[in-house]
């Protein structure tokens, strides 16, 4: 192996440094790679050489380390969430992590350096061999001593490094690296110094402390602390993040259930007072008064209500001022993947065959007397309905509509407009993805003669915009490295707002008009589904919660 261009290690190491490197390379290698040996021998060092080297720009594909996390005093549940943030995907337990890299088949290269000091080595350990069960996950793992995790890790077909052997170290330029060092290896079996104790019952405490510390502190106890403890386990990939005290107060707040301590939603209220969002109102699984609605699943408004799909195609109708029940849409629609209402007061659902699925709003008024008598063809809905059933270039993945508009995005990157001319239905198309349409938002824009837009997310990680009948813009108006999840758009009191929703949990408010606002959430999961309300109120669906906020 010729010499590479890099920044040596600790003197002495370069026979490791060369075989790591030789590891990332090799497609034929175990995927598991386990670095031993004494105290003080220089293990962290080296791999903090390697990951600096694994992650800088322009570093070659087959050399990129895509995750990092030191373990020692680390939780399973930190663990998760520093992964699931450096690789920019949602998730709030191991199971998540787990299942979200099962998603995504490309190459990735995950370093835990002391899992062996960890808080639970072994239930590192157990997510350890579950990401092994991923073919594109490669791991190398530093592990001193006996124990279980290094047991059946070891049990596994992995490469072995003992940095005790000689054949990894120039034994002369070691020892001479050695005695010019002044301190002992910080990395190397020490212990972080003693954090400053924190009141875990006081929500302004935990808002201003160090968050990976709280989150430690939670993972351990058993005890509700009022429902604080709950709200952050729920959150806490969220919380964990870079972010003020009153960011933290309003996260924590949209994960709280109704039963905490009654004292609490003022408090983080008034926590929350400089933050750019404010929380009209929350629901939070196992929520009663009212109740919970489900897991949010897909989200639509229609006048002063909101219709929320379940994991079950189960459509419920909820209040848009404090979430309580006003009914549900007959007839479910098993595995719903999108949903939209028109004027007529129909609602379109489509399901994850995209097949379109007709249901009428019981809230809304039926036609009565000669009107309903002469008025028995189909609607503009049904017509727009059945003009998507023809095939429109791939399987339909995202639905959109307004008045005598349907738009529907493909799983080839397509995006389709059939508007509806009272005769015929015209058809517009346009390649606006590499990849599937995750979602479609449409909107009319006063003061451009109702000319619709269109906004589309893919899972290419774009946003991007269209006019039927016009050119789209040659660039994305976002772009991310990771999917788009769902989208929103609408008139409020104060403009025109587009809502984004990315696979890590960030949700963007963007304000279409001249001053271009954004204000960001992180919901703290993966968020299923948005919708923007007339009075300009944003609502985020999840799994675990369904929130409703005001942008401040």
């Amino acid at each position: 192996m010729t010499e590479a261009k890099w920044s040596r290690p600790a003197a002495g190491r370069e026979p490791a440094a060369a075989a790591l490197l030789s590891w990332l390379a090799d497609r034929d290698a175990p995927r598991l790679c386990v670095v031993t040996g004494s105290a003080g021998c220089g293990k962290s060092t080296l791999l903090a050489w390697l990951v600096g080297h694994g992650t800088r720009e322009g570093t070659r594909p087959e050399r990129r380390i895509h995750g990092f996390v030191p373990m020692a005093g680390e939780s399973v549940l930190t663990a998760t969430w520093t992964l699931a943030q450096q690789l920019q995907v949602s998730a709030r337990t191991p199971g998540e992590l787990v299942t979200a890299l099962a998603a995504d088949e490309r190459r990735t290269v995950l370093v835990l350096p002391d899992l062996h000091a960890a808080d639970d080595p072994d239930t590192i350990g157990e997510l350890a061999l579950d990401l092994l069960r991923l073919e594109h996950v490669r791991l190398l793992v530093e592990i001193r001593g006996a124990s279980t995790a290094a047991e059946r890790l070891l049990a596994t077909r992995s490469a072995v490094m003992d940095l005790d052997e000689r054949q990894w170290t120039d034994p002369e330029r070691y020892a001479a690296w050695a005695r010019e060092r002044t301190t002992s290896p910080p990395d190397d079996g020490g212990t972080r110094p003693a954090p400053p104790p924190v009141d875990v019952h006081d929500p302004a405490a935990v808002c201003a402390a160090d968050p990976w510390h709280v989150s430690r502190l939670y993972e351990r106890c058993q005890d509700a602390h009022g429902g604080l403890r709950a709200a952050w386990l729920r959150t806490g990939a969220s919380l964990t993040r870079d972010q003020t005290p009153a960011d933290r107060a309003v996260v924590l707040l949209a994960a709280l259930g109704d039963d905490a301590d009654p004292r609490l939603p003022g408090a983080l209220t008034a926590l929350a007072e400089s933050a750019p969002w404010r929380v009209v109102w929350r629901r939070v699984r196992g929520d009663v008064r009212p109740p919970w609605p489900g897991p949010a699943r897909v989200l639509a408004c229609a006048r002063a209500e909101v219709l929320v799909a379940d994991h079950q195609g189960t459509v419920r109708l909820v209040d848009e001022t404090d979430a309580t029940p006003v009914g549900r849409l007959p007839d479910p629609v098993p595995r719903t993947r999108a949903l939209t209402t028109v004027p007529e007061g129909q609602v379109l659902v489509l399901d994850e065959q995209g097949r379109l699925h007709t249901r009428r709003n019981p809230s809304m008024p039926r036609a009565t007397g000669l009107s309903a008598l002469l008025d028995d063809g189909p609607t503009a809905a049904e017509r727009l309905a059945n003009a998507a059933q023809v095939p429109l270039g791939g399987r339909i993945s995202a639905l959109a509509a307004c008045e005598g508009l349907l738009i529907a995005g493909d799983e080839s990157g397509q995006v389709h407009a059939l508007l509806e001319t009272g005769v015929d239905t015209g058809h517009f198309t346009v390649r606006l993805h590499e990849g599937g349409v995750a979602d479609v938002a449409v909107l009319r824009l006063d003061g451009t003669g109702g000319i619709p837009l269109v906004h589309s997310g893919g899972n290419d990680g774009t946003v991007r915009a269209w006019a039927p009948g016009h050119e789209p813009l040659s660039s994305p108006v976002r772009s991310r490295p990771c999917p788009v999840t769902a989208l929103a758009s609408g008139i409020t009191d104060t403009g025109a707002v587009l809502a984004i929703a990315w696979a890590d949990g960030l949700v963007e408010h963007h304000s279409l008009d001249d001053d271009g606002t954004v204000r960001a959430y992180w919901s703290g999961a993966r968020v299923h589904a948005l919708a923007v309300t007339g009075t300009g109120m944003l609502l985020v669906g999840t799994d675990e919660t369904l929130v409703c906020l005001r942008p401040d």
